[in-house]
C-alpha cells in the first residue's frame, strides 16, 4: 500500500528565513539599515509569549532588528491606538504584528484597522484584505500565504484543481480561498455548517483544512491522491495522565494511505507562518525604501 508524501513544512521554512536573511543581508548593505520588525503583545496570555518569544529570537537570527512592547492586561484600546500610531510613523519600523487575543476591553478590528496598511506584514487590516480581494499587491495573512507556498513546491501549477478549504476565518479561510483563486483553481469553501461535508472533501484534488476541530478529516472523506494541508494545531489527551499532545484537524493516521502529499502536525503548516513572517517584513522595507525584492520570496 503506498503513503502519502510528508510535507515538510519545517525544512521549507528553513530554507525560507535563510533566502530572508540574505536578502536582509543585501538590504542592509545597500540601505545602511536593517529592516524593523514591531511586535506587541497585550497581558500574559502564555501561548502568545511563546509565539512572541520565537517572533523575536528567528528576527535578530534573520538579521533584523526586533522590536517588542509588552503592555499589561490592563492597557486601555486608546493606549494601545496610541502606540500602533506612534509606530506607523516611526522610519525604523518596516513591519507592525499586535499578537492576538487582546484582551476583552480592546476592540481588535479597531487596532487592526489603525496598522498602516504598509506596514501591516500580518496581512490583517481591511485595505490589505481588500487589495487581495482585487487582485492588487499588498500584504497576505502569513498562514495562507505559507499554504500556498508548500503547495506550489508540492504541485507547481495549481490552475484548474479542485480545493476545497475547510474553515471561514479572516485569518486563514477566506485569505486561503482568496490565495487559490488568483492560481486559477475551482474553490469551494466549506464550514460548520456545510451539508455533507465529506461528500464535498471526496471531489477535492487540494483540501486545506482550518476548522480547529481535532481529525475531523477522515482518510475515507479524501480523493485518493490529494494534497492535504492540515493548518489545524489541537491539544488533546495524551496516553500518559496528565499530559497532552498536538494533533491537526486531519485523522493523520487515516489519511496517510489515501492522500498523495500531506504536512503533519507539528512541524507542518506551523513554521511557516513565522518564515513568511519575517518575508513579509522584509518585502515591506525594500518598498519602502524603493529596493527591489529578492527573488525567490
Amino acid at each position: 500500500m503506498s503513503t502519502a508524501r510528508i510535507i515538510d513544512g519545517a525544512g521549507f521554512a528553513a530554507g525560507l528565513r535563510a533566502r530572508v536573511a540574505d536578502g536582509v543581508a543585501a538590504f542592509t548593505a545597500q540601505t545602511g539599515r536593517a529592516p524593523g520588525l514591531a511586535v506587541v503583545l497585550v497581558g500574559e496570555d502564555p501561548a502568545s509569549q511563546v509565539y512572541v518569544r520565537a517572533k523575536g529570537r528567528m528576527t535578530v537570527e534573520a538579521g533584523m532588528v526586533s522590536i517588542e512592547h509588552k503592555l499589561p492586561e490592563t492597557t486601555t484600546q486608546d493606549e494601545l491606538l496610541a502606540l500602533v500610531r506612534q509606530l506607523n510613523a516611526d522610519a525604523a519600523v518596516d513591519g507592525i504584528l499586535v499578537q492576538l487575543p487582546l484582551p476583552g476591553q480592546i476592540n481588535e478590528n479597531a487596532v487592526i484597522a489603525t496598522i498602516d496598511p504598509d506596514k501591516d506584514v500580518d496581512g490583517f487590516n481591511p485595505v490589505n484584505v481588500g487589495r487581495l480581494a482585487s487582485g492588487l499587491h499588498g500584504f497576505v495573512p502569513c498562514t495562507p500565504l505559507g499554504c500556498l507556498m508548500l503547495l506550489k513546491d508540492q504541485l507547481g501549477d495549481l490552475s484548474g484543481l479542485d480545493a476545497v478549504v475547510i474553515g471561514r476565518s479572516n485569518i486563514v479561510g477566506k485569505p486561503m480561498a482568496q490565495l487559490l483563486l488568483r492560481e486559477s483553481c475551482t474553490v469551494t469553501i466549506a464550514h460548520s455548517r456545510t451539508r455533507d461535508l465529506p461528500d464535498l472533501v471526496r471531489r477535492a484534488d487540494i483540501v486545506v483544512a482550518a476548522v480547529g476541530r481535532p481529525k475531523i478529516v477522515k482518510g475515507d472523506w479524501l480523493k485518493p491522491g490529494a494534497t492535504v494541508i492540515d493548518v489545524g494545531i489541537n491539544r488533546v489527551p495524551a496516553a500518559e495522565p496528565g499530559k497532552t499532545r498536538l494533533v491537526g484537524d486531519v485523522d493523520f493516521e487515516s489519511a496517510l494511505p489515501v492522500a498523495g502529499a500531506i504536512t503533519p502536525v507539528p512541524k507542518g503548516v506551523g513554521p511557516m507562518t513565522i518564515a513568511v513572517l519575517l518575508r513579509n517584513t522584509l518585502v515591506s522595507a525594500c518598498r519602502r525604501e524603493g529596493v527591489r525584492a529578492p527573488e525567490g520570496l
